[in-house]
């Protein structure tokens, strides 16, 4: 590797015979550009900000007007600086007077509050099924919510903790170069919790570090020890009682039981009177068991925490339940216009069950449910919106659509990220970044040396592709929009032009505004919530003409003027409703669709410029794994045996995906995390209906998909969004 950069250090790009460049599209960049920084111009981008629509004093009173100007700081590295003494035995023993002068609150009353609360007080009076009024005790039940509050949870030991917190310094010293936080991130953190309310954290868990790095963070700024919901299952006994005393949380096993288990009941309510304190050290010692074998005898590594916006959840329910509107499953939205019953999309927003079903969220009321869910919606957005991309995720998407040049389409690429207002994780010499991005793909990739001292980087085949896939997804937020316009452009040439059709033919299509947008949702409907990230309070039509203007940003659509038609740019003649004009904030959906009929005469073309056919292809291929698991699983429905469990269909399902990636080579599509997210698609859809058994739920094919020809529909329907 290290001959083929150096050998090319002093050479310009090299020509094809004909005088164009071999790669797929100009960067712009050429071969100039040696450093990388994180920053257009002097700033770097903030990202995570909280929703301005459904918490707007939180987004202005917990927001660090100086936190552009603020950098990074590596919560390890622990001097003399940061304890009271000075002097050479300190500089020797910092970690340990470190963690001796850590904030440790004392614990509360926490029992007798929870005692008091007024679910366990209904329960002691017999107010509720199921309670002391019919034939228990109450000296009995105060027993069993002892019992309960102490299976999950315990007295914080500060000798322990900071016991702890030592050797987990060390350890991460050994393990990590630096652990970076943003400070400015950190900064609006702090604000929140002097406010005086209790913090929530939840983390997307992205890697098993989270358990561990997380708490310790948060202990060395300040923020006193967290508290963590951890599964009794996942630990032995006597590792519970040490995670107890380091401020761990266990669900008592009593609380997942169905509704109308009265066991679940009193456990249910103790639950729901102890949470708040949700936060700390996760399975530590088996996290740090498993680290250490993994890499405790190789090379240091860096480490990033990223941290969201805070926001109140108080402020959050009293505006998103004063705009709640009508709603309406997949399956009402989507199954009619895929069995060709009718053409038109609805004019409703999708409401998608995509969280887990479990026994606390089932002991909330329905629109308690509705509220979680949503609220977990929100949460996702600005946690995804937060994360950097890594330069590992630039190098797999450059290699799994087999771009030419390295070097000048990873500056383009790092460009258009921060030019679309999320961070990247990397800075330096562009030849070092692309050796260490190499190098840690090494298990993935294959280099070939050819004449000239150059190296070629070839994908290898099978399990490396499907991993290449699976961090080149980092991308799909950044590019998510465009990504879906340029899918649903394909949507709406596929009956028009070849699939293989020249590009300058495709162009020649008028293609209209209502068209497009009708593709858009269509698409829309059909992605995932988890992957779409929609939030609840905007509107479909907002996000369709968010997805149009990004097209036409990025020059892949050029308006066409029809003769008589009023010109798209002409803004003084555009008349705007009286309904839009006095529309809440956050609610377009009524007076966007009375206006479409403006839009009837309003037509766009692909263009011409050179850049277009490899970037709109580009696109199209950020969304083509999951698209094309979600047809192969269309394809399995006549093959699948049903009825079965949903872990044992995923399974199925499954192979079925890697016997298809043998044959034709699409190793990016299998993976067992497609193959879930199909299944929960289509049991939306209606294709799989859930139907409970006496050894629990089973998934049936629907009726409705049970022919041959009904099943052929849907993997049409959705292979018209994939270009090949």
């Amino acid at each position: 590797m290290a001959t083929m950069l150096e050998g090319r250090r002093q050479t310009q790009p090299r020509s094809s015979p004909s005088g164009r460049e071999t790669s797929l599209w100009s960067s712009g960049f050429g071969m100039k550009l040696e450093a990388i920084t994180p920053f257009l111009g002097k700033y770097r981008p903030f990202v995570g900000r909280c929703c301005q629509t459904c918490t707007p004093k939180s987004w202005e009173s917990l927001f660090h007007r100086s936190i552009t100007d603020l950098g990074f700081c590596s919560v390890i590295l622990v001097k003399e600086e940061n304890t009271r003494f000075r002097g050479w035995l300190v500089r020797r023993l910092c970690y340990f007077l470190w963690s001796l002068e850590q904030h440790i609150p004392p614990c509360q009353d926490a029992p007798q509050k929870i005692v008091e609360s007024t679910g366990v007080q209904n329960l002691l009076s017999g107010r509720v099924p199921g309670g002391a009024g019919e034939g228990q005790a109450p000296d009995l039940v105060k027993k069993e919510v002892q019992r309960i509050l102490g299976h999950i949870q315990a007295s914080p030991r500060p000798f322990l903790v900071r016991l702890f917190s030592w050797a987990l310094l060390r350890f991460l010293n050994c393990l990590f170069l630096n652990v970076q936080l943003h400070k400015g991130q950190m900064k609006m953190v702090q604000k929140a919790a002097q406010a005086g309310s209790p913090l929530v954290l939840l983390s997307t868990h992205k890697t098993l570090l989270d358990g561990i790095l997380l708490p310790f963070m948060l202990l060395s700024q300040g923020l006193g020890v967290l508290r963590v919901a951890w599964d009794s299952r996942a630990c032995s006994p006597a590792l519970r009682v040490l995670l107890r005393k380091l401020g761990g949380l266990f669900l008592p096993p009593e609380a997942n039981l169905s509704l109308d288990s009265s066991e679940g009941l009193l456990a249910r309510a103790v639950v729901q009177a102890a949470s708040a304190p949700l936060g700390l050290w996760t399975g530590a010692l088996a996290v740090l068991r498993s680290l250490w074998s993994h890499w405790g005898c190789s090379r240091r590594i860096c480490s990033r925490v990223h941290l969201a916006q805070p926001f109140s959840l108080q402020e959050y329910i009293v505006s998103a339940r004063s705009c709640w509107g009508g709603r309406q499953t997949l399956e009402q939205l989507l199954q009619p216009i895929v069995l060709g019953q009718c053409t038109a999309v609805p004019d409703t927003e999708k409401e998608q069950e995509w969280t887990p079903v479990t026994g606390p969220l089932l002991a909330l009321k329905e629109e308690d449910q509705l509220l979680v869910r949503r609220l977990s919606c929100h949460v996702l957005s600005a946690s995804v919106g937060s994360a950097a991309v890594m330069s590992t995720a630039i190098m797999a998407t450059l290699l799994l659509f087999k771009h030419q040049k390295l070097l000048g389409e990873f500056s383009w690429l790092t460009e258009e990220i921060l030019l679309r207002g999320f961070d990247v994780g990397f800075s330096g010499q562009l030849r070092s970044l692309l050796k260490h991005s190499l190098s840690l793909l090494r298990a993935h990739v294959a280099l070939l040396r050819i004449r000239q001292g150059d190296l070629l980087v070839v994908p290898r085949p099978g399990p490396g592709l499907t991993q290449l896939a699976r961090l080149s997804a980092e991308l799909l937020p950044v590019f998510l929009s465009e990504a879906v316009g340029a899918c649903a452009v394909r949507g709406l040439l596929a009956g028009r032009v070849p699939p293989q059709g020249p590009w300058e033919l495709q162009g020649i299509l008028l293609l209209s505004q209502n068209e497009l947008y009708r593709q858009i949702l269509l698409l829309m409907h059909l992605l995932p919530q988890d992957l779409l990230l929609l939030k609840p309070c905007q509107s479909s039509y907002c996000y369709c003409q968010e997805v149009l203007d990004r097209l036409i940003q990025c020059g892949l659509l050029v308006a066409e003027e029809t003769p008589g038609s009023r010109s798209a740019c002409d803004t003084g003649r555009q008349r705007l409703s009286r309904k839009l004009l006095w529309k809440p904030s956050g609610d377009f959906t009524d007076s966007d669709s009375d206006d479409f009929e403006e839009a009837e005469g309003r037509y766009f073309r692909l263009s011409q410029q050179s850049h277009c056919p490899d970037f709109f292809l580009f696109l199209c291929r950020l969304l083509s794994p999951l698209l094309k698991a979600f047809a192969q699983a269309a394809a399995f429905l006549h093959q699948g045996q049903l009825p079965d469990t949903e872990p044992g269909y995923t399974e199925q399902l499954f192979q079925f995906l890697q016997a298809t990636a043998q044959e034709e080579g699409t190793f990016e599509c299998a993976d067992p995390k497609l193959a879930i997210s199909a299944i929960w698609t289509f049991r939306d859809l209606g294709v799989l209906q859930q139907m409970p058994s006496p050894a629990g739920p089973r998934l049936h094919l629907s009726p409705t998909f049970a022919s041959r020809e009904n099943q052929q529909k849907l993997e049409q329907f959705i292979r018209q969004f994939i270009c090949s």
